[in-house]
């Protein structure tokens, strides 16, 4: 599309969308290459995900030390207070960030981008915000993270409610009081969770919605003192090192073992140290077939499956909660990590109602109805339903490529970029933390510095005299599409309906939306294109 009209409020070599991990690693980067560049934040301060994400319990499931930017040695002079920081002392990071970069200043806060057109005659974007302004750009990078558009159902009824109701990843900055409150939870994902740990302890009385139970792990979280501290900064920088070249980008990987080929006895002793150790390593650091083989998924689960029932003092919750035959493989849903969630359902004042055997009919002036006539009254609705992950924050905005379609439309069948960083059509657009990039399966500040640095690198060939427009081809969107679904076909994933392959959003296609391929495949995969004068993009 051509557009004439120079209504621009200013020029930038590259603008940015989000002011996350992502958002500000270009920022500082680009900056300090000399280019002009700005981010546009919805938010009123910094954090990404973690201006959002303010609701009760919200904390991080990856381990603090490795959960901030390595970069510059700016892990030097910052401590979390716990092993698995919660939202405000993410704040507080993202805080002493901008102490230390100076981010704040070219950061325009409260702007919402809604959409934006490429100029074909210029080879700029002309931005869109919500405030009415535009801004003209030479590359526009959109920094959204996978949970960005937030999903609400289609509850009948649930404008009519007359308590408070709010979606996790709405939440009112202020926050909500639970104290002596009748409270609902529609959602058992990882946000369901946290909620559900901590109206079991403030409600009076709490009943959780759930469809499908969360396979839960025990995030063995505990405060940080100062040996602890001294203990992590002598050990930091060999994890950072070890980040890039693992799996999901943390500082653990698979166990280089089959589990169906070693005894039982051997097997459920690496499961028990798995356990003891705590967090995502039952997921990412346990025996390299689990996600492959049907048969040591199968183990894997009866571990999980018994550790959690112990916990359960009434057997019928106990099935509901942990089945003795599972629903779907272990680990190709997310795991949530939980400190008491097990031990919640058995106080008197919480309940459980799976929506598969008894759904959500209405909601309701007073509460929620359910298919068997009963009406649930509550003071508090929590909606923990999730997100339109990974594409979804893209799809959202009104961006029209050059041959006049939006990218909504253009991904409507599913999606195709390449390399999980562009798409055909979308000159200069290049995305991080996007579908069909490690994403969703990725620690995300690794995914900041490794994949950020990639778009760094590209922008800095193109605006160094390297040439003005860069456009992945159909050819290759194609290519890479068909990739990841060859990595991902021979797995365990396709066979549970989760958000890693769309389902959890009705008419969304059914694809891996992730690189399944881990982050080292992922890196070799753009220095061959690198290499190879950037592959697979069309630059002039």
């Amino acid at each position: 599309m051509t557009t004439t009209a120079d209504t621009a409020v200013e020029e930038l070599d590259v603008l940015v969308i989000g002011a996350g991990f992502a958002g500000i690693y270009q920022l500082d980067r680009l900056r300090d290459l000399g280019y002009s560049v700005k981010i546009y934040e919805a938010g009123q301060e910094m954090g990404g995900i973690w201006y959002w994400n303010c609701y009760p319990g919200a904390r991080v499931d990856t381990e603090g030390p490795i959960y901030q930017l390595a970069y510059k040695d700016l892990w030097k002079e910052w401590e979390y207070n716990s092993l698995y920081p919660g939202w405000s002392e993410v704040r507080e990071y993202f805080q002493y960030l901008d102490r230390k970069l100076g981010l704040s200043k070219d950061i325009r806060f409260d702007t919402r981008v809604t959409g934006a057109d490429f100029d074909t005659e210029r080879n700029q974007w002309v931005v869109r915000t919500a405030d009415g302004s535009t801004t003209r750009c030479k590359y526009l990078v959109p920094c959204l993270g996978f949970a960005s558009k937030p999903y609400i159902p289609s509850l009948p009824g649930l404008d009519s409610f007359r308590g408070i109701c709010h979606h996790t990843a709405l939440w009112p900055q202020d926050g909500v009081d639970f104290t002596g409150k009748r409270v609902a939870v529609i959602g058992t994902g990882a946000s369901g969770v946290q909620v559900i740990q901590e109206a079991a302890r403030e409600s009076v009385d709490l009943t959780v919605f759930q469809r499908t139970p969360n396979l839960a792990l025990p995030m063995g979280q505990r405060r940080l003192a100062p040996d602890d501290q001294a203990e992590i900064k002598r050990g930091l920088p060999d994890r950072f090192d070890t980040r890039g070249d693992t799996f999901a980008g943390f500082d653990y990987d698979f166990i280089p073992q089959n589990a169906v080929e070693i005894s039982e006895e051997e097997r459920n002793a690496g499961y028990e140290e798995l356990w003891r150790k705590g967090g995502f390593r039952f997921w990412l650091a346990t025996y390299q077939d689990t996600l492959f083989v049907q048969e040591s998924n199968d183990y894997a689960y009866a571990f999980w499956r018994d550790k959690v029932r112990a916990r359960i003092n009434d057997p019928g919750l106990a099935e509901k909660l942990a089945p003795t035959q599972q629903l779907h493989p272990f680990g190709v849903k997310r795991p949530s990590l939980e400190q008491n969630y097990y031990e919640a359902y058995n106080q008197d004042n919480v309940h459980l109602i799976e929506i598969s055997a008894n759904p959500i009919d209405a909601i309701t002036e007073k509460g929620i109805k359910t298919r068997d006539g009963v009406e649930h009254e509550f003071d508090i609705i929590v909606l923990a339903t999730g997100f339109d992950s990974v594409s979804g924050g893209l799809t959202q905005l009104d961006l029209r490529g050059t041959d006049g379609s939006l990218l909504r439309d253009q991904w409507s069948n599913g999606v195709d970029a390449h390399l999980g960083i562009a798409t055909a059509n979308f000159p200069n657009l290049l995305f991080i933390y996007g579908p069909q990039s490690p994403s969703g399966f990725c620690n995300g500040p690794t995914c900041a510095e490794i994949q950020g640095e990639m778009i760094v690198e590209t922008l800095h060939h193109l605006l160094s005299g390297g040439g003005k427009r860069i456009e992945s081809t159909p050819e290759a969107d194609r290519q890479w599409s068909e990739h990841v679904s060859g990595l991902v076909e021979p797995t365990l994933f396709p066979k549970a309906k989760s958000w890693y392959m769309g389902a959890n959003i009705p008419g969304k296609p059914l694809q891996s939306l992730n690189y399944p391929g881990g982050l080292p495949q992922y890196r070799q995969k753009f220095a061959e294109s690198k290499e190879n004068d950037f592959a697979g993009f069309t630059i002039s």
